[in-house]
């Protein structure tokens, strides 16, 4: 085997490991952003609750707005 083979083989073998690092790498930040997209819908639902309607005025009386 000559040396060009070697080196061919090398960086692949090289560039597959890299490739499966990424991969995890990738999964973990899904999974992070996951775990943080449920926190905050989480943390909104619990700020929230039942909030009626304005009974009287020109703002609030047919929707519900947060600032």
């Amino acid at each position: 085997m000559d040396v060009s083979t070697v080196e061919i083989v090398g960086a692949y073998v090289a560039n597959k490991q890299a490739n499966a690092a990424q991969e995890v790498q990738l999964a973990v930040l899904k999974k992070a952003m996951d775990m943080q997209g449920a926190g905050a819908i989480s943390l909104l639902n619990s700020l929230t609750g039942n909030l009626p309607l304005a009974t009287s005025g020109s703002v609030g009386t047919q929707l519900n707005l947060l600032a």
